[in-house]
């Protein structure tokens, strides 16, 4: 499972406030703890300060950057940041996002190809985010397509059905498992991830519902997740389902994880 970590996100606010203070302990440390907990990318989200994002994205990877080499996962709406970001994080940088829209697969695409970067590719177009299953995928199918005609490796593409609320709409939960399982058939080479926080939006008992997402998710073919990596449960369950999924060989991942003393069990 190719893990995400979500917390360096300026609109969470205290991590908002930590960039506008440049307080690089406090950023420095969230980092270092999202890489112990073994994520694969650490996200760096500037994107709510919309009216500084670009020193502070600079100062954001520079800081982390001077914490640990886990690549990152550049997230930003605007298409000169994510340049910027591209340069200062170097190769193995994923770009978060590009989706069908033609104003932003027409900024992000050139990035892609001139940084070899791998990217999250949002299933939504100039029609907005598809509310049924069958557009969803369809949107994404093209989106791929366009992608892998335009050189980028299937491996680069994590397609990503765009978790919802489930507070909102009880059924979008079954069609984006329905997309990400129709995802996995056609294109059983890329990658499919989504946000699994966002299913829990308004709702108690959050990491419930995210833990039981993504163990769903995964039995239908999600392999990458943006995820919080400090949840030690979410982080036990994440591993327990790959081994019962045939994900993990002779349970070694697993069985390491518990040596370490990194498996939680409490109810």
């Amino acid at each position: 499972m190719i893990l995400i970590g979500e917390l360096l996100n300026s609109t969470r606010r205290r991590v908002r406030e930590a960039i506008d203070a440049r307080d690089a302990a406090f950023v420095q440390d969230l980092a270092r703890r999202q890489a112990e907990a073994g994520v694969a990318y650490i996200d760096v989200n500037t994107g709510a300060l919309i009216d500084r994002e670009l020193p502070a994205m600079e100062w954001l990877i520079e800081t982390v950057r001077a914490a640990t080499d886990r690549p990152l996962a550049i997230d930003s709406p605007s298409p000169e940041v994510l340049r910027r970001g591209l340069e200062l994080a170097g190769p193995g940088t994923l770009v978060n996002s590009i989706s069908a829209e033609r104003a932003r697969l027409e900024a992000v695409l050139p990035l892609l190809i001139e940084h070899q970067a791998p990217v999250i590719a949002l299933g939504m177009d100039d029609d907005g985010i598809p509310d049924r299953a069958a557009r969803g995928f369809d949107v994404l199918e093209r989106l791929v397509e366009t992608l892998e005609h335009e050189g980028v490796l299937r491996a680069h593409i994590f397609a990503d059905p765009l978790v919802r609320p489930v507070g909102a709409n009880t059924a979008v939960t079954g069609e984006v498992l329905e997309v990400i399982g129709r995802l996995h058939l056609a294109y059983p080479d890329i990658h499919i991830s989504g946000g699994v926080s966002n299913v829990s939006h308004g709702l108690p008992c959050r990491r419930l519902l995210n833990r039981t997402f993504l163990a769903m998710g995964m039995t239908r073919g999600l392999d990458a997740a943006i995820v919080d990596p400090l949840d030690e449960r979410l982080m036990s369950e994440i591993a327990a389902a790959a081994l019962l999924l045939g994900r993990d060989e002779y349970a070694m991942n697993y069985i390491g994880l518990f040596r370490a003393g990194r498996l939680e069990e409490k109810p």
